[in-house]
C-alpha cells in the first residue's frame, strides 16, 4: 500500500474519495431518520444524549468493521444453500437467491427488526395512548433510553455492514474508506438535531419516516434473498415524497397564517 501522502496525490483516489463520500452520506440517511425516530421517543433531556450516543457507535462500529476488512470481506460467503426453490425464471434460475451468506442473513434480520419496529411505531401513533403514564417515571426513562440505545446499535451494525461491503466494491484503498466513514458519520452528527426537531415539530413527517423505514426493511429484506433494488429508486421516491410532505407543510403554515 503506497504512503498516505503518496495515495492523496493521485486525483482518481480524489475522484474515489468524493464519490464513496456521497454514498456513505445518502446510504446513513436511512440510519438517521431511524436514530431519529427513536431519540425523539424520549424524555427531551434525553434526546440529543441519545442521538450522540448511537451515532458515535455507529463511527466505532464502521471503523472497527473497517479494522477487519479481510473478515467481513468473508461474509458474502455462502454459508448454505436452500437448492433449487420457487418458480424458475425465464433462464431457468430460481425465483430468489437460495445461496444464504452472514451477510444475506443479517440484512434479512435487519430488514425484519425494520418491519417491526415501524409497524409497532406506527401503531402506538394510530392508538394515541400515553406511554409515560408509570409510577416509577425516572426508572422507566432509563430503561427506555437503554433500549433505544441497544436498538440503534442493532441498526448500526446493519447498516456499517452494508455501508462497508459497499464501499469495498468501490476502492480497495484503506485510508480512502476511513477519511468517507468518518466525513460522512460527521455529517450525520450535524444534521441530526435538526432532522429530529424537524420531525417532532411535524406530526405528519413521523409517518412519512415510518413509510420510509417500512420500505427499507423491505428492501433489506429483499437484498438478503438476493433480489438487488436498485437504490437510486428508493432515494428518488423517497425525495419525491419528502418534497410533496414540504408543500404540505407550506400549504398548512399559510393558511394558518391567513387565518391569525
Amino acid at each position: 500500500m503506497a504512503s498516505i501522502p503518496t495515495l492523496f496525490a493521485d486525483p482518481a483516489v480524489w475522484a474515489a474519495l468524493v464519490t464513496l463520500i456521497v454514498m456513505e452520506v445518502v446510504l446513513g440517511i436511512d440510519n438517521l431518520i431511524f436514530i431519529s425516530i427513536l431519540s425523539n421517543k424520549l424524555p427531551d433531556a434525553m434526546r440529543q444524549k441519545a442521538r450522540r450516543v448511537g451515532i458515535s457507535l455507529a463511527l466505532v462500529l464502521r471503523l472497527a468493521l473497517l479494522s477487519m476488512l479481510s473478515w467481513l470481506v468473508g461474509l458474502t460467503a455462502p454459508v448454505f444453500d436452500l437448492g433449487f426453490i420457487g418458480a424458475p425464471d425465464l433462464h431457468g434460475e430460481p425465483a430468489f437467491e437460495t445461496a444464504f451468506s452472514w451477510r444475506d442473513l443479517i440484512l434479512i434480520a435487519g430488514g425484519l427488526f425494520l418491519l417491526w419496529k415501524a409497524t409497532t411505531e406506527i401503531h402506538h401513533a394510530m392508538d394515541g395512548t400515553p406511554s409515560d403514564t408509570v409510577f416509577d417515571k425516572q426508572k422507566i426513562a432509563e430503561l427506555t433510553f437503554t433500549a433505544a440505545i441497544v436498538q440503534i446499535l442493532v441498526l448500526d451494525l446493519v447498516f456499517s455492514i452494508d455501508s462497508i461491503l459497499t464501499a469495498v466494491g468501490m476502492t480497495d484503498q484503506l485510508p480512502v474508506m476511513v477519511v468517507a466513514v468518518i466525513f460522512a458519520v460527521g455529517v450525520m452528527l450535524l444534521a441530526s438535531d435538526p432532522l429530529a426537531n424537524f420531525i417532532a415539530r411535524n406530526p405528519t413527517v413521523v409517518m412519512l419516516a415510518l413509510g420510509f423505514l417500512l420500505m427499507i426493511g423491505a428492501v433489506l429484506i429483499a437484498d438478503g434473498f438476493g433480489v438487488h433494488v436498485p437504490k437510486g429508486y428508493i432515494y428518488t421516491a423517497m425525495a419525491f415524497s419528502a418534497a410533496v410532505e414540504t408543500l404540505n407543510i407550506l400549504q398548512r403554515k399559510a393558511k394558518a397564517r391567513s387565518i391569525g
